[in-house]
């Protein structure tokens, strides 16, 4: 692939990963605000052991935590500059083994451009740790399977 090539793939995959982040976002944030209004609309306590009350904001912290989760996970995306190309396994960057094609970003999960399937992995799992550091051509080991870094960017 040319550079032209690795920053046009790099670049749809982080919208792509935005896009899903996004909805996970409006997700979270749709749902504490269901729940919040549930909540004005019970009014105040009823009486001092009000449990469905309590139910209520248990499930809207519940939520908020989510969504404060999802967001900065989100922000997290804006740090990853697509035209830059990463001659080492770090945050940003694309590595195609043998076997699978990973973004270094957030945990999306399976993300399919063009028809190849590529997975936008965290850098806190064990499987980004495993070949953290690498670069192209170096060999890393994940649960007794060993794979080869093709090509990274």
């Amino acid at each position: 692939m040319k550079e032209n090539a690795y920053i046009e793939l790099k670049s749809r995959l982080l919208k792509e990963c935005e896009r899903v982040q996004k909805k996970v976002v409006d997700s979270a944030k749709a749902a504490m605000d269901e729940v919040q209004l549930a909540l004005n609309e019970y009014g105040p306590n009823k009486d001092r052991y009000d449990s469905f009350r309590d139910q209520l904001i248990g499930k809207r912290d519940m939520f908020s935590t989510q969504y404060q989760k999802a967001h900065s996970e989100f922000t997290v995306l804006h740090k990853i500059n697509s035209k830059n190309i990463n001659k080492i396994v770090e945050f940003g960057s694309v590595v195609l083994t043998d076997s699978c094609k990973f973004f270094i970003s957030i945990s999306a999960g399976k993300i399919i451009i063009d028809g190849q399937t590529y997975y936008a992995i965290s850098p806190m799992v064990p499987l980004y740790k495993a070949m953290e550091g690498m670069k192209k051509g170096d060999v890393f080991e994940f649960n007794g399977k060993k794979q080869t870094i093709q090509d990274l960017f």
